[in-house]
């Protein structure tokens, strides 16, 4: 029967339909290298995220004139560590004799993930003096910025008024699972950023601090200025000097400085004394 059917189109049309085919067959295959992931690139699971993971990547570092042991050079600044889930349980007795004053753990990512060590990592500090609070790794392609600060502050990222916890952090940076911007135009990622932190006001009473990188900031906010008088900034940057900030901002409270600390890696720095780091966690 298909013998039949073949012998009842013209030459010349099964040529063409022939050609077609051919061109639609080398079309399908050029475009597959296209969707794939890029060479050599890993995408991490879902949950793997953590504070200043894509800086090393996209800014790199110069930690040519930075000694973190040099009182010095911390003049008039006070030392604290964030931590994460890879990490596991961390030696805070350690951390604490060497100088380490506050802290920041990883809670939450967007709306379906919780740090299996926050207990470890958000008491651990607070039993041995410390100052500490919870961070959120925002995913913006997921769930919009109000859903993700609730999930937030219902799992370990609220704020009390006892001298002893931080505001929560908004860590918002590059996407480790697809492109760094999360498919969001820039006027969207920074509708995005507000409801986030309009929640979070809303629910805590303090307005969050924002994590992120100047680069980030300027490729995916397009430089927006709006949040610097309301928003404490945490700067990434691991090099000498904090460099140049986001629009907005004239200082910066926090800095990540280094991802290559002693006991934890990520090592940050409050921009003033304990005393402040007291009344910053105060309100």
């Amino acid at each position: 029967m298909d013998g039949v059917r073949s012998s009842l189109i013209p030459h010349r049309s099964r040529s063409r339909l022939a050609l077609t085919g051919a061109l639609t067959g080398l079309l399908l295959s050029l475009s597959v290298p296209a969707a794939a992931p890029e060479p050599g690139r890993v995408i991490p699971q879902r949950g793997s995220a953590y504070m200043g993971m894509g800086v090393l990547t996209h800014d790199g570092a110069d930690d040519s004139g930075d000694d973190t042991t040099t009182d010095n050079h911390r003049a008039g600044q006070t030392e604290g560590v964030d931590v994460a889930s890879y990490q596991g349980d961390v030696d805070w007795p350690s951390l604490w004799a060497a100088g380490t004053k506050w802290s920041y753990t990883k809670a939450t990512e967007g709306t379906s993930y919780t740090n299996p060590y926050f207990t470890q990592q958000y008491n651990g500090p607070h039993d041995v003096g410390m100052i500490r609070g919870a961070y959120h790794f925002a995913t913006p392609d997921t769930s919009g910025g109000a859903a993700q600060a609730d999930y937030f502050v219902d799992h370990g990222g609220g704020w009390s008024k006892d001298g002893k916890t931080l505001p929560g952090v908004l860590d918002i940076e590059w996407n480790p699972y697809g492109s760094d911007c999360y498919g969001k135009s820039k006027s969207s990622m920074v509708t995005w950023i507000r409801d986030f932190l309009n929640r979070y006001k809303s629910r805590t009473g303090r307005d969050a601090v924002i994590y992120t990188a100047t680069s980030w900031w300027s490729e995916c906010t397009g430089g927006y200025s709006g949040f610097g008088k309301t928003n404490p900034l945490w700067i990434a940057r691991y090099a000498s000097t904090a460099g140049t900030l986001p629009p907005g901002w004239s200082y910066y409270t926090m800095w990540q400085y280094t991802s290559t600390g002693k006991t934890v890696g990520d090592h940050d720095r409050f921009n003033g004394s304990q005393e402040q780091l007291r009344d910053f966690a105060t309100g």
